[in-house]
C-alpha cells in the first residue's frame, strides 16, 4: 500500500485547496495572512502542515473569531464556513476600518444569498475573490471521512430532538461536497429497514442535491453518472461491531487508552509527559494500525533493533566521512526511534489492559457475537456464556457491553429477564444504557410482532483468524457483496440507478486475469462510498482498507457523522433520553 499521505482523501483535499485558494493568491506573489474558523482549522490540520503553508507564502495563520491586530499592508485569505458567525466576523474586519489590504474569501460550501448580500453591502470594495470550494467534510484518513458532527447522533435518534430533518439535510449537503471533491456522481442505494426511515430519507436528500449539483458541468453539459455507488445505512444495522472489544491495534488503542482528538499522552522514561499525534503522517501507525495486537507486539521490538543495528558501522571503525554520513542520518534515525518508542509504549498500554481484564471477557463476547465458539460449536445457551462475565468484578461498561451482546444474539429479551440483567450490572438508575437502543431500531424487548433482524452472513469459515477476533463487521460483507453486484434490491433499493457497467471486480473482471495495478491505476477504477448514519467503528474503517486491498479495482471509502468508541457510544445512547438544554432553560424561565 502506498504511503498514507501519498494517496487518498487527505491528498485530494489538499490538492483542491492548493488549486483554488493557493493558486489564486500566488498570482500576486506577496506574503499573506490566513484566517480560519474552527471547522477550517481542523480541516487544514488534517491535510497539511504549517511548513506546507509557509511554502505557499502564507506567513501567519489566525483565528477568525479572536481579536487581532490590524495589518493594513497585507492581504488576507479568509477560509471559512458559510455561517452567520463567520460572515459577521469577516464584516467586522472591514466595516469601519479595514484591517487588511484586501480580502480573498473562500467558503467551504454554498453561501446563502442573504449572507452573500450582507458581505457585499459592507465589504464589496475590499473583496478580490469570493468562491465556494465544496469541501464541508473532514478527510480523517486516506479512505475515511467524517462530517465532524457527533451531535448528529442525538438529533437523529433522540425522541426529544426537534432538528432531525435539518441535521439530515446538513449531512446530505456534506455528502454532496464529498462526491464533488472526488468528482463522482454515484448511484445511490440505501438499506431498507422496516421501522426506520432515516437511510431512505437521507438517500432521497443526497440524490436530489447531487442531481442539482451536477445539472450542468463546467462545459455546460449535464454530467453523467460515474463508476461509483453510494450506500447509506443506519447504525442499528450492525449494533455488535461498535461495542465489541477489538484486538486490532487502532481499535484497541482508542477503546482502552486515553486518546483524545487523535493525541496519545504518555510518560517517557524520565517521567516527563509526552504527546504523540496518531494520523496518516506517522507511517508506522499507518503500517501497524490494522494489524492484530499480537503481531504489533512481535514486530515493534524487531524494528527498534533494526534501527539500532543500521546505525552501527560494519567494521566498528568510524572515519571522518562515516561520521559525516552518520550525522546527516541522525534526524531521520531520531524520528524513526521516536515513532517506535511511542508505539512501543502504546502497544504496551494496550497489552496491559488486555491481560488485566479484556482477555477473559473477549471469549464470551466473541461467542455471543458469532453464535458459536472457537471450535465452531453453536452457542445453545447464551446465558451460560454471559453469566461468568456478570459474576466477575469487571467494570460497569464492560458488563453493559456483554449484556447488550447477549440481547442482540437473541434478537431481544423479555421484560422480566431485562430487569434481572439490569440488577446484576447494578444500573437500576441507568437503564437507558440498554433500553435506548430501541431508538436505533434495535429490538431490546421481544414481542409477538418482532421481526428477526438477523442479517445473512458470508461464509468466512475458511479464513484464518485469531480465536478472540472471529467477528467480522457486517459492513464488510456489504462491501464485498456490493462490489460483486450481489446486493439484493429488495433489501438495498436503488434511490437512483448507477451505470450497468458498475461491478467493481464483479462478473466481468473476475473472469479476466487480474493485472497488478499501481495506486494511481486503482484510483481510476470504480469507487464504493459507504455512509453510516450514527457513527462508524474503527473495525468498520479497517474493513474499507481490507476490501480495497483485496479487490484492487475498486476503492472503498467509508464515512459517518463521527467516529465511535464503545464507551462513547454507550454514553450517547444513554443521553438520548435527556431533553435538550434549551428546553430546560425555557421551562425554568416559564416557572420563574
Amino acid at each position: 500500500m502506498a504511503a498514507g499521505s501519498d494517496y487518498g482523501l487527505r491528498k485530494i483535499v489538499w490538492k483542491r485547496i492548493k488549486e483554488t485558494i493557493i493558486t489564486d493568491c500566488n498570482k500576486s506573489g506577496v506574503w499573506k495572512i490566513l484566517l480560519l474558523d474552527p471547522f477550517t482549522t481542523k480541516l487544514l490540520s488534517t491535510c497539511c502542515k504549517m511548513s506546507d503553508l509557509m511554502a505557499e507564502k502564507i506567513t501567519i495563520v489566525e483565528d477568525l473569531y479572536k481579536i487581532r491586530e490590524p495589518v493594513p499592508e497585507m492581504k488576507a485569505i479568509y477560509f471559512m464556513t458559510p455561517t452567520s458567525k463567520s460572515v459577521d466576523a469577516f464584516i467586522s474586519d472591514f466595516k469601519t476600518k479595514a484591517k487588511y489590504k484586501a480580502a480573498y474569501v473562500y467558503f467551504t460550501d454554498y453561501c446563502s444569498d442573504d449572507l452573500f448580500n450582507k458581505m457585499k453591502l459592507y465589504c464589496a470594495k475590499h473583496i478580490r475573490v469570493c468562491k465556494e470550494l465544496n469541501i464541508s467534510f473532514m478527510p480523517q484518513e486516506a479512505q475515511v471521512f467524517t462530517c465532524d458532527n457527533p451531535e448528529a447522533f442525538y438529533s437523529i435518534y433522540s425522541p426529544h430532538s426537534s432538528d432531525k430533518r435539518k441535521t439530515l439535510e446538513t449531512l446530505a449537503e456534506q455528502l454532496v461536497t464529498l462526491c464533488a471533491t472526488l468528482d463522482e456522481y454515484p448511484g445511490v442505494r440505501y438499506k431498507r429497514d422496516g421501522n426506520m426511515e432515516n437511510a431512505k430519507t437521507l438517500a432521497e436528500m443526497v440524490d436530489t442535491r447531487l442531481a442539482r449539483h451536477y445539472e450542468l458541468d463546467d462545459s455546460g453539459k449535464k454530467k453523467e453518472k460515474t463508476q461509483a455507488q453510494l450506500l447509506i445505512v443506519e447504525r442499528g444495522f450492525d449494533p455488535v461491531s461498535p461495542i465489541l472489544h477489538e484486538l486490532t491495534y487502532q481499535a484497541m488503542a482508542y477503546d482502552l487508552t486515553p486518546i483524545k482528538n487523535d493525541i496519545y499522552t504518555y510518560k517517557s522514561k524520565d517521567g516527563s509527559e509526552k504527546q504523540a499525534q496518531l494520523n496518516d503522517d506517522d507511517m508506522l501507525w499507518v503500517k501497524l494500525r490494522h494489524k492484530h495486537i499480537a503481531e504489533v507486539s512481535e514486530q515493534l521490538p524487531k524494528m527498534v533493533k533494526e534501527i539500532a543495528a543500521s546505525k552501527k558501522q560494519p567494521d566498528g571503525k568510524i572515519s571522518i566521512s562515516n561520521l559525516s554520513q552518520l550525522m546527516k542520518k541522525m534526524p531521520s534515525f531520531r524520528k524513526q526511534l521516536n515513532e517506535k518508542t511511542v508505539h512501543l509504549q502504546l502497544a504496551e498500554d494496550c497489552m496491559k489492559a488486555f491481560s488485566d481484564n479484556v482477555e477473559k471477557i473477549c471469549k464470551a463476547e466473541q461467542d455471543l457475537a458469532v453464535g458459536s465458539d472457537a471450535d465452531g460449536m453453536k452457542v445453545k445457551d447464551p446465558m451460560r456464556t454471559l453469566l461468568p462475565v456478570l459474576l466477575h468484578p469487571y467494570s460497569k461498561y464492560d458488563k453493559i457491553r456483554a449484556v447488550l451482546l447477549y440481547i442482540f444474539s437473541l434478537n431481544g429479551t423479555t421484560d422480566e429477564n431485562l430487569s434481572k440483567l439490569i440488577q446484576h450490572v447494578k444500573i437500576e438508575d441507568e437503564r437507558e444504557f440498554i433500553q435506548n437502543w430501541k431508538e436505533l431500531g434495535v429490538p431490546i424487548i421481544t414481542s409477538s410482532f418482532s421481526i428477526s433482524r438477523k442479517v445473512p452472513r458470508r461464509d468466512h469459515s475458511q479464513e484464518e483468524r485469531y480465536n478472540l477476533s472471529r467477528w467480522i463487521p457486517v459492513i464488510k460483507d456489504v462491501m464485498e457483496d456490493a462490489i460483486e453486484n450481489k446486493l439484493d434490491t429488495k433489501d438495498w433499493p436503488h434511490q437512483s440507478q448507477c451505470p450497468a457497467a458498475w461491478n467493481g471486480s464483479g462478473a466481468v473482471s473476475a473472469r479476466q486475469k487480474h493485472k497488478p495495478s499501481s495506486q494511481d491505476e486503482r484510483r481510476s477504477g470504480s469507487r464504493l462510498i459507504i455512509f453510516i448514519i450514527g457513527g462508524i467503528a474503527y473495525s468498520e474503517m479497517r474493513s474499507a482498507y481490507e476490501v480495497t486491498q483485496a479487490v484492487k479495482s475498486c476503492e472503498v471509502i467509508i464515512g459517518s457523522s463521527h467516529i465511535l468508541t464503545p464507551t462513547g457510544l454507550l454514553d450517547d445512547i444513554k443521553a438520548l433520553s435527556k431533553r435538550p438544554m434549551e428546553s430546560f432553560s425555557i421551562e425554568e424561565r416559564s416557572n420563574a
